[in-house]
């Protein structure tokens, strides 16, 4: 189940840098695609930032913390004695999402985001495939969480 985990890293690495590379190829710099029209569209910025533009201008130091938190993800998936289906989910996503922006905070020097919303008159920071896969599977490792607390206090 371990060597799941990283095939599914790697399917969320490659969808991430592809649809990076299609729009940084299709797209300038902070050029906008409405999809529909004041609530989603496609928008190429540069974050040099973490989450809601937190810590921006300080690739280096986010890269060193993603970096240390992929060993300390890694180390605890290795020590795991046994891993079930909403683990692997949630660690592969994590560990697809962190590397994926990863890769460009290295490679570039900032990350590509693009998916804008519009919600409730609330303007949604931009944001990429890479962070929907470090929030979906944090949600999951969440929810997995619980399930284990609600099963133990069960027996």
């Amino acid at each position: 189940m371990k060597k799941k985990i990283f095939l599914l890293a790697i399917i969320g690495i490659f969808l991430d840098q592809v649809t990076k590379l299609l729009v940084t190829g299709f797209l300038n710099l902070n050029q906008v695609i409405n999809v529909i029209d004041g609530f989603f569209s496609i928008t190429y910025v540069r974050n040099t930032g973490a989450a809601w533009g937190m810590f921006s201008n300080n690739t280096l130091f986010i890269s060193i913390i993603s970096i240390l938190f992929l060993f300390i993800l890694i180390k605890y998936i290795k020590e795991l004695p046994k891993i079930d289906f909403l683990y692997v989910v949630a660690f592969g996503l994590i560990i697809g999402g962190i590397i994926g922006n990863l890769i460009d905070r290295l490679l570039r020097g900032y990350v590509v985001d693009f998916f804008r919303f519009i919600i409730l008159d609330y303007n949604y920071p931009v944001f990429n495939v890479a962070d929907m896969l470090i929030v979906i599977g944090s949600i999951v490792l969440i929810i997995s969480f619980v399930r284990d607390d609600i099963i133990e206090k069960r027996k």
